[in-house]
């Protein structure tokens, strides 16, 4: 009796350690996935990593250097970002039209690619503050006379990227649209005849004719008032863009914003 007595203590007692333990691992596992859990701003500095999204076609926004590097005015300004926030900046490349998806499916903590500030748009993610003005402008073949003005658009070719503010004008001109990766093959669509004309940013247009004075485009017709782009990040990320806010006000003040908008465009593009 006494021995059976003893085994059954010996049985109470192990499952009693295992009870225990799993208690233990449980816990454990509450304080890892409240860590987890934590503001975007928190993750990224636990990472020490920033991720971004860009296209690295979008000359002089984003795009490859000869060196094959990635360079630009956004690039250069979001990598400032990422450096006064106490990261690293990690790029990674991705077709406009795939942009927002990536975004939302996690693939990056932040766009950084001249997006324009909507009103949808705003419906559905955060933005940093306006970082950067723009015109829309219409692009055409020298050797074309049909297209002076965005009301010709009707009836006519436009390249455009699916889901560019741009592509809205060239809509509502009545526009046919044709879709392209980003500027530069709106470029060779319209060089290939492909396309009438393409509705674009006009700071792309000036860095293209400024890199490829040849190119035959001639610009017709710019809308009067500019659109505002910022940095574009998933909703409720509060915390990192108060955080690229900050770092964005200190680059304005500093002059390091001026600097980089003197070398790609020779002014201040952030009015």
């Amino acid at each position: 009796m006494k021995k059976k007595f003893t085994l059954l203590a010996t049985s109470v007692l192990a499952l009693s350690l295992v009870l225990t333990a799993c208690g233990t691992s449980d816990n454990k596992s509450d304080g890892n996935n409240t860590a987890a859990s934590g503001n975007l701003l928190d993750q990224v500095k636990s990472a020490g990593v920033l991720k971004i999204g860009t296209e690295g076609t979008y000359a002089p926004f984003t795009f490859h250097a000869a060196d094959g590097s990635l360079t630009g005015f956004d690039v250069d300004v979001a990598s400032e970002v990422a450096k006064r926030i106490g990261v690293k900046p990690q790029y990674v490349e991705t077709q406009w039209d795939g942009m927002f998806a990536g975004l939302d499916s996690k693939r990056f903590d932040m766009i950084a690619n001249e997006v324009g500030i909507r009103p949808d748009r705003q419906e559905k993610y955060d933005f940093s503050d306006p970082y950067i003005v723009s015109k829309a402008a219409l692009v055409v073949s020298k050797d074309n006379t049909d297209i002076k003005t965005f009301a010709d658009l009707k009836g006519k070719k436009a390249a455009q990227s699916l889901t560019s503010n741009y592509t809205d004008i060239a809509k509502k001109n009545g526009a046919e649209i044709v879709g392209v990766e980003g500027f530069n093959q709106a470029v060779d669509m319209l060089n290939s005849k492909r396309a009438d004309a393409t509705v674009n940013d006009s700071l792309s247009f000036l860095d293209l004719m400024k890199q490829k004075p040849d190119t035959p485009l001639k610009k017709v017709d710019e809308q009067a008032e500019g659109g505002q782009s910022g940095l574009m990040f998933r909703k409720n990320s509060k915390e990192l863009v108060d955080a690229v806010n900050k770092a964005l006000a200190d680059m304005k003040s500093d002059g390091t914003y001026l600097k980089i908008s003197q070398k790609y465009f020779g002014a201040d593009v952030s009015k």
